[in-house]
């Protein structure tokens, strides 16, 4: 699965999470820069990511989690 797809999986799952589009996909997005992108919706979108993609992550894996870049390595990694 190539990155492009990745990435739009994903901004459909922010949206949805979030309630809105008021932000930029790019890689060096970070949670701290999304309004609302707080510690309960950010395990929320991590639980909505592995049910979509069907995979999972170990909880050292979400903690070393940077930016929206390290969010797309971890899930291309695992698909």
């Amino acid at each position: 699965m190539d990155r492009k797809e990745i990435l739009e999986r994903i901004r459909i799952i922010l949206e949805s999470v979030l309630n809105h589009k008021d932000f930029e996909m790019k890689e060096d997005l970070k949670a701290s820069e999304v309004q609302g992108w707080d510690s309960l919706s950010h395990m929320m979108i991590i639980s909505r990511i592995e049910d979509d993609f069907n995979i999972r992550f170990k909880m050292r894996e979400i903690n070393k989690l940077e930016n929206l870049k390290s969010l797309i390595d971890l899930v291309q990694s695992k698909v």
